[in-house]
């Protein structure tokens, strides 16, 4: 392409990007990050702000710079785009010489309102962005605004090829429906040594030796050190709420081999159909895949999934209900 990349890539951790970008993918081709506002909230006098943080929850902000032109309509859009991502709804305020307007500005008074403009550095004709919830629809919702919000004023330089790693991702999430932990990438990938101490105190804490690569806002490759000592498989089994029993059954073969002293191992995968589609400036995948399937997941190629008849079940050794069969 006739383009010199800057080596080596920059690298991001993990919790910089979901703070700063609400994403563990962040497009770095513009700036508007998501700045914590959550102690200014906690001031004012607007309940809706009061009640999320007294609830463990959060609000953050994004500053829109020379957005202020956005119109009611557009206002509304936004609104709804945010909804439909999960937000109760998005506060929004221009930013007018030193005073914010918008329909909820009366709940802040002078001074919140300069600091509000201090903490985003925002000056007369930007638009200000709040949501209010917890943490990971805030990180959901604004990370998506962003990005629209870029692509709306123009911010992003179609023509930059911005490459960054993601380090220091933590090992495990916790699910709130389930009430387990779950692992971030897969149950195999190595916890930082220095955190080992962690797995069963403090799980949340602990950070994995995992890497991503990200290409203008795609992860485009991923990898990781793996675990090769048994007793570190075992403690990983046992924080995700994996018995011994469990363990033995499916992964037997596996603990057996690390055993024999298997040497520490990495490595890393990349989605070469993903970067294509990047350098091409393509919006959908499927553009670069030789064999793409439709959204009913039909290849019209060879017209898969198709009948199977009896002899190639027996021949697999599978039986389906027969319902399935018609």
């Amino acid at each position: 392409m006739g383009k010199e990349i800057e080596l080596p890539f920059p690298r991001m951790a993990y919790k910089e990007a979901m703070e700063s970008y609400g994403s563990d993918k962040p497009d770095l081709r513009f700036g508007m990050k998501l700045v914590d506002v959550t102690d200014w909230a906690r001031d004012t006098v607007f309940r809706v702000f009061q009640k999320v943080v007294a609830d463990g929850g959060q609000v953050k902000a994004i500053n829109a710079k020379a957005g202020s032109e956005f119109s009611r309509r557009e206002l509304d859009q936004l609104t709804e785009f945010a909804r439909e991502l999960g937000a109760d709804g998005l506060v929004w305020l221009r930013v007018k010489g030193e005073r914010l307007e918008s329909p909820i500005a009366k709940f802040f008074d002078a001074s919140q309102q300069q600091d509000l403009s201090a903490k985003l550095d925002a000056s007369d004709g930007d638009m200000l962005f709040l949501v209010a919830d917890q943490p990971r629809v805030v990180a959901q919702v604004l990370s998506a605004l962003r990005l629209s919000l870029g692509d709306r004023l123009g911010l992003i330089d179609e023509k930059a090829l911005n490459f960054s790693w993601l380090v220091d991702a933590p090992l495990f999430e916790w699910n709130e429906e389930a009430g387990c932990w779950d692992a971030v990438h897969h149950p195999f990938t190595a916890p930082r040594d220095e955190d080992l101490e962690l797995l069963e105190s403090d799980p949340g804490r602990v950070m994995s030796r995992s890497y991503d690569v990200v290409f203008n806002g795609v992860e485009i490759a991923s990898g990781s050190i793996r675990i090769h000592r048994r007793d570190v498989q075992e403690r990983i089994f046992k924080v995700l709420g994996i018995s011994p029993e469990e363990a033995q059954r499916q992964f037997g073969f596996f603990l057996e081999a690390l055993k024999y002293g298997a040497p520490p191992h990495g490595g890393i995968a990349f989605g070469c159909d993903r970067l294509i589609m990047k350098l091409l400036n393509l919006d959908s995948i499927r553009e670069v895949i030789a064999f793409p399937k439709t959204q009913r997941a039909v290849c019209p190629l060879t017209g898969a999934p198709d009948v199977v008849d009896e002899a190639q079940l027996r021949q697999l050794g599978l039986q389906l209900p027969p319902a399935s069969k018609r």
